[in-house]
């Protein structure tokens, strides 16, 4: 891997010098944080006031169909980092490190090549460790800018600012006490027009507003750079993308692979000097499919490079712009203790989503997310038994795929993948998918148990011929829970490879006649080493819910966080068994275990009815969420 790498850095050394007379724009990106491209003026939202992002639109080109490839930050950007889905290298599991291969992992590398002078201000979030990263920019951190001393006279430059004023932490307040007057920033939470995916709540409206004002600020901080890049005379020699890391922030944006946590708001403007490289006339909207897999390529383009043969995206811009993609797909690993993988992928007008493990709905509790009040409300709801049919599904055990037309249905409201009418396209796209796991090596169904930070799995992998579509066989099959598969499944419990055994048992909870015959074999892997496996075969055992509840009860007093997510998932779909078996424990967990065992005792207690939900939460969170509505986060970081 080494060899290759050094081989690149030579073809890519003699390229840049052979190119150094060519001219090149400079390159400015402005990014924001869990947005939606819903959110915006210039994409219909007529809500909201966005005068400088609706005005680059105006004069550049709008993408419609632009997709962040992954619903958190991390992933995303290590896709965008990588110019390839971070899913192939292993490092899609949200806010976790692993060792990655340094020599192919960053693009900016061949940028500088090239010579352009790169920045980086601030935020990295590549799931490597810091020292991975090291070097990799000219500069990087608070300070980095374009307007460095460091750049030499007439060397142009990328540069990277990301602004946090969106980030989901400006809704994560618990209560709406203390929060501002929204009407004083032109958005009456009362008059709001919600998307349908949500149910009309207080709570909801008010996060709704608050996100909004957070995109007002963004437009008003952007506006700062383009006044900056006028005054300072670069105006008419920078191209300008703006974008947001990925959507969100309403309950079921961040975190999921629908168009509300994957779609982006996404505009280049160029000035008229370099306008002969947009995608489009000026003032127009491209419906191409592209996604941070491709932007890589696109910079690179744009500077007259090649793409790097490991890249998996497409330049869609500048001297090696290829055909539009036919396709456009995503991913997500986790929602935060939650291990729960999920595909998507679609062609602009239909979107099919795979999930892997149907047991766990899709309401189970990201802890950090739930301090929304929208999400906590939604919850409140549901348990009091005060949701229409519409908007209960979220707390219901997946389906093992679901088909939209987001051209009819952006929203993603009506599940197609039961309606005969559309079984071929329905088989098109699993069929489509299912390739495209493979020809990506996706690595993604590694439980976090089998993943060890301290090796690079993209090349061991590569180095020791691993049997991947044996792990992505048998993740298909705990998807589908096909009892026709049975026998091969039962196979797999004896596999040498932990993880495999993992997804065969969650196969098998979906499949009670095998869970029978396989019983003792069940009871035996749950008392192996490796959490998830134990936590999975416990789960798998059938028609003994005292034995599952007793031995996931004692993996989670263990902080096995995957008996924890397996109860909470079970708290929702089946409550009157697991109460009738676990209540006594859990609350013997609430007075005497502490921290983190305490806060997943309690989410399953407040799920079950035995405890209110005001204590979900430790005693100080009303502190916390009252300086969170007063203090208006800061429009930075500055040019």
């Amino acid at each position: 891997m080494k060899r290759i790498g050094l081989a690149l850095l030579l073809f890519y050394v003699c390229l840049s010098q052979g190119r150094a007379e060519r001219e090149r724009p400079n390159i400015l990106w402005l990014t924001f944080e869990d947005s939606s491209s819903y959110l915006l003026g210039c994409y219909g939202n007529q809500d909201v006031n966005t005068p400088n992002i609706d005005g680059l639109a105006a004069k550049g080109v709008r993408y419609t169909n632009a997709s962040s490839n992954a619903p958190q930050c991390s992933p995303a950007r290590s896709t965008l980092i990588s110019g390839a889905y971070s899913k192939t290298f292993g490092t899609e599991q949200h806010r976790h490190q692993y060792k990655v291969p340094e020599d192919i992992y960053f693009y900016p590398k061949y940028l500088r090549q090239a010579g352009y002078f790169c920045t980086n201000n601030s935020k990295q979030d590549y799931n490597c460790p810091p020292e991975s990263s090291a070097g990799v920019w000219d500069l990087q951190g608070n300070k980095a800018t374009y307007n460095s001393d460091e750049r030499a006279d007439g060397q142009p430059f990328f540069s990277i600012f990301n602004c946090g004023a969106t980030h989901m932490s400006r809704l994560t307040s618990h209560h709406l006490e203390g929060r501002r007057d929204f009407r004083e920033e032109g958005l009456d939470p009362a008059k709001l027009a919600l998307p349908p995916h949500v149910p009309d709540l207080p709570e909801i409206r008010s996060d709704y507003a608050l996100h909004l004002e957070g995109i007002q600020d963004v437009d008003s901080w952007i506006g700062i750079f383009l006044e900056d890049l006028k005054t300072r005379g670069l105006d008419q020699d920078t191209i300008i993308f703006v974008y947001s890391d990925h959507g969100g922030s309403l309950p079921r944006g961040k975190g999921f692979v629908n168009e509300t946590g994957l779609r982006i708001p996404f505009i280049i403007f160029a000035p008229e000097k370099w306008e002969h490289l947009l995608d489009g006339e000026p003032g127009s909207e491209n419906d191409r499919l592209i996604g941070f897999v491709d932007l890589a390529p696109t910079l690179l383009s744009i500077a007259g490079i090649p793409t790097p043969e490991h890249m998996q995206g497409k330049a869609f811009l500048g001297d090696f712009a290829t055909a539009p993609r036919k396709f456009q797909y995503g991913f997500r690993c986790n929602q935060e203790d939650h291990f729960d993988p999920f595909r998507s992928v679609t062609d602009g007008r239909f979107k099919y989503i795979r999930y892997y493990v149907p047991q766990k709905p899709l309401a189970i509790r990201n802890f950090f997310q739930w301090g929304m009040p929208s999400n906590q409300a939604w919850d409140r709801a549901f348990l009091g038994n005060r949701l229409d049919g519409d908007h209960r599904y979220a707390f219901e055990q997946k389906p093992m795929e679901a088909l939209y037309n987001i051209v009819e249905d952006p929203f993603e409201v009506k599940d197609l993948a039961t309606d005969p009418n559309y079984l071929d396209t329905l088989q098109i796209f699993r069929r489509n998918l299912s390739k495209h796991i493979r020809e990506t090596s996706d690595l993604g169904f590694f439980p976090p148990s089998r993943r060890d930070r301290e090796v690079d799995l993209y090349s061991h992998i590569r180095d020791t011929s691993y049997p991947l579509e044996d792990l992505h066989w048998i993740a298909e099959q705990a998807s589908s829970q096909s009892v026709q598969d049975g026998e091969k499944l039962i196979e797999q419990l004896d596999s040498s490879y932990p993880e495999i055994v993992y997804w065969a048992c969650l196969a098998i909870a979906g499949m009670p006649e095998v869970a029978e015959r396989t019983d003792k074999i069940l009871r035996n892997l749950a008392k192996k080493e490796d959490p998830f496996v134990a936590a999975a075969a416990a789960f798998a055992v059938a028609n003994d819910d005292a034995y599952r509840t007793q031995i996931l009860l004692e993996q989670m007093r263990n902080k096995s966080v995957e008996a924890y997510s397996l109860l909470e998932s079970w708290s929702l779909t089946n409550p009157s068994s697991l109460k009738l078996h676990a209540e006594a424990k859990l609350l013997d967990m609430v007075e005497t275990e502490a921290n983190v065992v305490k806060q997943r005792a309690r989410s399953i207690l407040v799920n079950l009815g035995s405890l209110p939900y005001n204590e979900l939460y430790s005693e100080n969170t009303y502190e916390k969420g009252l300086r969170v509505n007063q203090n208006r986060k800061p429009i930075r970081p500055l040019p």
